[in-house]
């Protein structure tokens, strides 16, 4: 079993170094040092998003991850996704005009997604988008609903961090760039919002 220490290290190299051992070493049982928090969440679901069993023990400093068995079978885009629809949010308004009906758009458009019956399978919040996560956000109701319905929500880890925010999320998980794009490039369709 091939040990690699991961701890201490910026978002999104974790997801790096891990994507890149697996590739040198296929089949090989790979165990992963984290630090505790997004580092393992993202490694962990990367790993099973690849699957690979992955099971977490404590250690000094940290968690281990021990990552098994084999990747499915990776192909490059043939420029006809068939994939999940993702939905992009990278601002707390919706549109160009004045902040406040930006903000009120946003609002709306976030509800409204509710009463629909077709749903994007993941949103991605990227940049001030990440707000609309968080305490204080009049929106964070209908995005735990949103969850509850089995869509993924993902802020990007950078952005939270930039405003101060991380440990105020409350819909939905924390994620990576590397996380982000991938996503978007394996997405079957993308909503930018």
């Amino acid at each position: 079993m091939k040990t690699i220490d991961c701890r201490n290290m910026a978002c999104p190299l974790p997801v790096v170094t891990v994507r890149r051992a697996l590739a040198e070493a296929p089949g090989e049982t790979l165990q992963v040092l984290l630090d505790d928090g997004a580092p393992r969440e993202n490694v962990a679901r990367f790993a099973a998003n690849r699957g690979f069993a992955v099971t977490e023990t404590s250690v000094k400093d940290g968690v281990a991850l021990v990552i098994t068995g084999d990747a499915a079978p990776v192909t490059a885009g043939s420029g006809t996704a068939v994939g999940p629809t993702v939905m992009l949010i990278a601002s707390d308004r919706l549109g160009d005009g004045p902040e406040e009906l930006g903000r009120l758009l946003m609002k709306n458009f976030i509800i409204t997604l509710l009463e629909l019956e077709r749903l994007p399978d993941r949103i991605l919040f990227v940049n001030s988008g990440v707000l609309l996560a968080t305490d204080g956000s009049e929106v964070v109701e209908a995005l735990e609903k949103l969850g509850d319905r089995g869509i993924e929500i993902l802020s990007c880890g950078i952005c939270l961090d930039y405003f101060h925010r991380r440990n105020k999320l409350r819909a939905g998980e924390v994620t990576n760039m590397f996380s982000i794009a991938e996503s978007l490039l394996t997405a079957g369709s993308v909503v930018r919002v």
